[in-house]
């Protein structure tokens, strides 16, 4: 249930919950959105006789919220309809919450369970997680290499992509879009390929689009700067636009301006990112072990030269194929 709302909940976490009185349910919720009402509350409003509360046990994938944020304490509720079990998936690594909802609950009588299916829980809410406990967003990884290990040919005539994988595989790369708060490229893709960056083949929310751009080479006519969504440019000079959608932000080019960079999306609070640049921007996150996922297709077509892909050199987790296209999956356990 909680993972109805990947893509939407941002900077809030994926949150399912179920009330069961005598093996069977009265209630469910997930949370949609920001603002919007929390699992636990969507989930007790869904149960039609409220008498019942008092004697089920309410099982929520994340720990209850304690404090005040943009809606009421969670854990308040369960007590005050007098809910006597409450069974968590994992404890909320938020300073604002990090078992103060468990100790609410405890406090109060309510016989508390936490840490069930924890691995299953990490997953769920592995951005949330990430940003948390990493000070940094969960960073994927991905790109498209012909059968023969390029990226890109050597010679293009024309201002847009050049396609490696097939159609179902770029329909998988939208969705993947959707389900991130941010997508980021390099000055040479915008100026290369012109993408828009949005979600066009997959129903959702288009993602924060982030464009390295240091000298601001990049004309603004280009597609990432049009109203589709907001654009965030690093650059070492502010960005001259009237568009309240693009954002600058300055960085030291001289340093480790990859650390920089994530150091300045977690400012931001975006929690998670595609990274879908050229070779020099994938590798400089590969460099600094700056990643968490990798996604990689391989297409049938040979290009026989031009730019090489990026260098992994990791153990593939997972081999999917999508007709003739082949999707690697790699995780960094580092």
């Amino acid at each position: 249930m909680a993972k109805n709302g990947l893509g939407t909940t941002y900077p809030n976490p994926l949150v399912g919950c179920v009330i069961i009185f005598e093996n069977t349910i009265i209630g469910e919720g997930w949370h949609k959105k920001s603002g919007a009402s929390h699992a636990e509350v969507i989930a007790i409003e869904s149960v039609q006789n409220k008498e019942l509360l008092s004697s089920s046990t309410l099982y929520v994938s994340l720990e209850p919220c304690s404090h005040f944020g943009k809606t009421p304490p969670c854990a308040d509720l369960i007590l005050k309809y007098k809910i006597p079990n409450v069974v968590i998936g994992t404890v909320d690594p938020n300073s604002k919450v990090a078992g103060k909802g468990i100790q609410k609950l405890k406090d109060s009588g309510v016989n508390v369970s936490f840490g069930i299916l924890e691995k299953v829980g990490n997953e769920l809410n592995k951005r949330f997680f990430t940003f948390h406990r990493k000070n940094r967003p969960y960073i994927i990884l991905k790109w498209a290499e012909s059968a023969d290990g390029f990226i890109s040919p050597k010679n293009k005539t024309e201002q847009k992509p050049v396609w490696i994988s097939n159609e179902y595989s770029r329909q998988l790369v939208h969705k993947w879009r959707s389900e991130e708060q941010a997508i980021l490229v390099g000055t040479q893709t915008i100026i290369d390929d012109n993408p828009s960056l949005t979600v066009r083949d997959w129903v959702g929310k288009n993602p924060i689009r982030v464009v390295i751009d240091k000298e601001n080479a990049i004309d603004l006519s280009s597609n990432v700067f049009d109203n589709q969504a907001k654009t965030i440019v690093f650059s070492n000079k502010e960005v001259t636009s009237n568009s309240d959608k693009i954002q600058t932000i300055k960085i030291d080019f001289d340093t480790n301006s990859t650390q920089e960079i994530v150091k300045k999306l977690y400012n931001n609070n975006i929690q998670s990112i595609i990274i879908e640049g050229g070779r020099k921007t994938l590798q400089s996150f590969i460099d600094t072990n700056l990643w968490d996922e990798a996604r990689v297709f391989i297409g049938e077509i040979n290009l026989k030269e031009g730019t090489k892909a990026p260098e992994l050199n990791r153990k593939i987790n997972l081999k999917v194929v999508l007709k003739k296209d082949t999707l690697l999956l790699y995780r960094n356990d580092d």
